[in-house]
């Protein structure tokens, strides 16, 4: 199954890259992509797709429309274009995964930059790396938001490769604050949380693309699963660990039968509501990075493990495989349900993270993260 699946990932994106040309998708319906030039959040997934593909196939196609892209986001770092805490997802999945797959130095040197950009939106009356705006932002300027724990990784590698301890210092220390107030007693979660920008002072959790303030958006929650396993997988602090498998628990416990999960908890459950496979791949990847932490002989094991072949499962059932004029990989993607804006189709990160739990189930190594 994962085999097939595979070469269904490898295929279609072969056939995308001829359509997409200099364009980056970004999410759709109908059968086809929305496609935007490298300004929004999410073009660091297209380029992190076609290294995937590369890794898996060894065909040179993928790798060299990476590499083709790559000078977009160099000039993009330029320019400041929508730079915020989503810099990880850009340059994790583009310049860094270049420097990993191809030795490039100019790339390195590109993701060491990203990693200061992200550096610089640290907030030290606060303690915290700023969601969105800039420093003088009131709305924004004392607000964290789940994600950023996946942006982490960009920091904690600038450490590793440059020997300076303050890339690693700001992301343990930001996913510590995150861990200390996005995390709930019941093990759910806030999308956001706000601080006094002058002071640190806590305000409140809140959300952005969940139903209320108080429910549980699952994408947000799946952030978290994946996120904490990987500062875990950097710092070996076990609160990460401990904290990625409350987490993970929680959200097996609210699936529906079928594995794929509801947009959010907090939503009534039926056939009309939306769904987000893209939270059940990014969770399902979060659950195989805590797996390689465990004793496989472990109840945590064990029970995780169940979960991630019921999950894997679900995914390729509501794949494309056998929809052959699709541009997306994975169906049942929900974008941003309150503003009714793609609530249900395709996600180019659903695509991405499903790749990337279908080459580790594949035992291929599948994480530039």
């Amino acid at each position: 199954m994962y085999n097939a699946a595979l070469r269904h990932v490898a295929e279609r994106t072969a056939r995308n890259v001829e359509l997409f040309r200099d364009q980056f998708p970004h999410i759709g319906e109908n059968s086809s992509y929305r496609l935007f030039p490298n300004t929004t959040w999410t073009n660091g997934f297209w380029t992190g797709l076609l290294w995937l593909c590369h890794k898996y196939t060894g065909d040179r196609l993928f790798a060299e429309q990476a590499q083709r892209l790559l000078p977009s986001f160099e000039e993009r770092l330029a320019a400041g274009t929508n730079i915020d805490h989503d810099v990880g997802f850009l340059f994790i999945l583009s310049a860094k995964a270049q420097w990993l797959e191809q030795g490039d130095e100019g790339a390195r040197a590109l993701a060491l930059r990203a990693a200061d950009a992200l550096a610089d939106r640290w907030r030290p009356e606060g303690g915290y790396i700023q969601a969105w705006g800039d420093k003088q932002d009131a709305v924004n300027g004392g607000r964290i938001i789940m994600d950023c724990l996946l942006n982490l990784p960009l920091l904690y590698w600038a450490a590793e490769e440059t020997g300076d301890t303050r890339y690693s210092a700001i992301a343990e220390k930001h996913a510590e604050k995150s861990r200390r107030f996005l995390i709930r007693g019941d093990d759910s979660s806030y999308h956001t949380f706000l601080f006094d920008p002058a002071t640190g002072y806590p305000i409140g959790g809140t959300t952005h693309q969940g139903l209320h303030n108080g429910s549980t958006w699952s994408r947000g929650q799946s952030w978290g699963v994946y996120g904490f396993a990987l500062s875990y997988r950097y710092t070996k602090q076990a609160p990460f660990l401990d904290t990625a498998i409350r987490m993970a628990n929680h959200f097996i416990g609210q699936l529906p039968e079928d594995g794929v999960a509801y947009w959010d908890f907090s939503a009534d459950h039926g056939s009309e509501v939306p769904r987000d496979s893209s939270a059940t791949a990014i969770c399902l990847c979060g659950l195989l990075e805590i797996m390689e932490h465990l004793d496989e002989q472990s109840e945590d094991y064990r029970l995780l493990s169940d979960a991630a072949a019921r999950m894997m499962g679900a995914l390729v059932r509501i794949s494309t495989m056998h929809e052959p004029e699709a541009q997306g990989l994975l169906k049942h993607g929900a974008y941003h349900v309150g503003a009714n804006n793609v609530p249900d189709g395709y996600l180019i990160f659903g695509d991405y993270y499903y790749a990337e739990a279908l080459m580790r189930f594949g035992r291929m190594s599948g994480s530039y993260w």
